[in-house]
């Protein structure tokens, strides 16, 4: 892999484009020998991988928003990698189409046997039946078509020449772009993720899943930025300056997923009104109960104490090697969110959840790999983009 030091372009992509490629085919394939395997697990398995992506597309767009409406300098070298990110979420659309065909095993909202038998599920069938459901995801994929393309395409435009005109636009569209994510990716995580259990709710569920795909984004930056160093590219315009305030943001999504998740516990948990408990319960008997405290203590205990530090967020290895754990554990806290929702309830994992993380995940990299490796690595055209690269953290 190289980089003509001069324009920034890819003069050799190197591999990492075509081996996610390779995985993600690969991963197609296993997926429909675990279809005929356990169509059921199958499909849960599916949603959490599916789940997974889409948290670092939809968390990579409000980095990029963020970026914007802040005018963040430090942040200039790395807003092309966040932008290829970003740039792979409609890609999500074709990945959505099996969880469309697997509705009935996944939702019992789509049963009408069940329906018929549940006053709950009457009550809430204008809301979940199929025909709304499929309108209310084909708005959330077209926002965020929309939001990503348009600052994508504006981000090019930048690369030949920098004009005001243009950090208006960045603006504008972030300042709406952030309402609009904020209330698609809310609904969408109901939609697919809290309807599983159709008789339970909580108000703050699109928010939980929103700050574990604000920490999954992060995650996927520093990854990537450290994957770029160990091929010697950008290792001198992303300094260790850059990397703590990734570890910085990191450590701070962190303590906000565990303080939504632990606010949605604790709330449910004081009011105890039966149909909210029993989510909790579900998760708190049997094999699941060291699941639940896996995911207490290893996505929140053991990386707050190790990330505390600022040396820590400087140290690139303990960077890497938490950046890797927390991914681990967003993957988990997703399957413990999903799993008890099958027919057999079983915590035990299962080699059926790993082909459509290859396969989801496979092209989801190479399609933003696409994208990053077509262009420039870093915005040519900003401003500020030598002074993100001679930036010093004071704090």
């Amino acid at each position: 892999m190289r980089i003509d030091p001069t324009t920034y372009r890819m003069v050799q992509p190197g591999r990492t484009g075509s081996v996610a490629l390779v995985a993600g085919l690969i991963g197609i394939v296993l997926c429909v020998l675990a279809y005929a395997a356990d169509a059921d697990r199958f499909f849960h398995s599916y949603l959490v991988a599916f789940a997974f992506w889409l948290a670092i597309g939809l968390g990579t767009l409000f980095f990029v928003m963020l970026h914007h409406l802040t005018s963040a300098v430090w942040s200039v070298v790395i807003r092309r990698m966040a932008e290829s990110l970003m740039a792979a979420l409609p890609l999500m659309v074709v990945f959505f189409i099996p969880l469309v065909f697997g509705a009935d095993s996944l939702y019992r909202w789509s049963q009408p046997e069940a329906v018929a038998l549940d006053t709950i599920l009457e009550n809430k069938a204008l809301y979940f039946g199929s025909g709304f459901f499929l309108i209310r995801a084909v708005l959330y994929f077209a926002i965020w078509y929309l939001l990503s393309r348009s600052l994508w395409r504006a981000s090019l435009r930048q690369d030949a020449g920098h004009n005001l005109d243009l950090v208006k636009r960045f603006r504008r569209i972030s300042a709406v772009g952030m309402i609009l994510l904020a209330f698609t990716a809310t609904f969408a995580a109901i939609d697919w993720l809290m309807s599983l259990d159709p008789h339970w709710y909580s108000t703050i569920f699109g928010v939980y899943y929103g700050a574990g795909a604000m920490l999954a984004a992060v995650v996927a930056l520093t990854l990537l930025a450290l994957h770029l160093r160990s091929q010697d590219v950008l290792r001198k315009e992303i300094t260790v300056e850059h990397y703590h305030d990734l570890g910085k943001l990191l450590f701070a999504f962190m303590i906000l997923w565990a303080y939504m998740s632990f606010s949605q516990y604790f709330l449910i948990w004081y009011a105890n009104i039966p149909e909210e408990t029993e989510w909790f319960k579900h998760r708190w008997a049997g094999i699941w109960k060291p699941l639940s405290l896996t995911v207490v203590i290893g996505h929140f205990g053991i990386p707050f104490l190790a990330l505390m530090s600022r040396p820590a967020k400087r140290n690139l290895a303990v960077l890497a090697f938490f950046s890797l754990w927390l991914l681990l554990m967003r993957w988990l806290d997703l399957y413990w969110i999903v799993m008890p929702t099958t027919e057999t309830k079983s915590s035990s994992l299962s080699w059926i959840d790993i082909p459509p993380m290859l396969a989801i995940g496979g092209i989801f990299i190479w399609f933003a790999w696409r994208h990053f490796a077509a262009h420039p690595v870093v915005p040519v055209g900003d401003p500020n983009l030598t002074a993100s690269m001679e930036f010093i953290n004071r704090y």
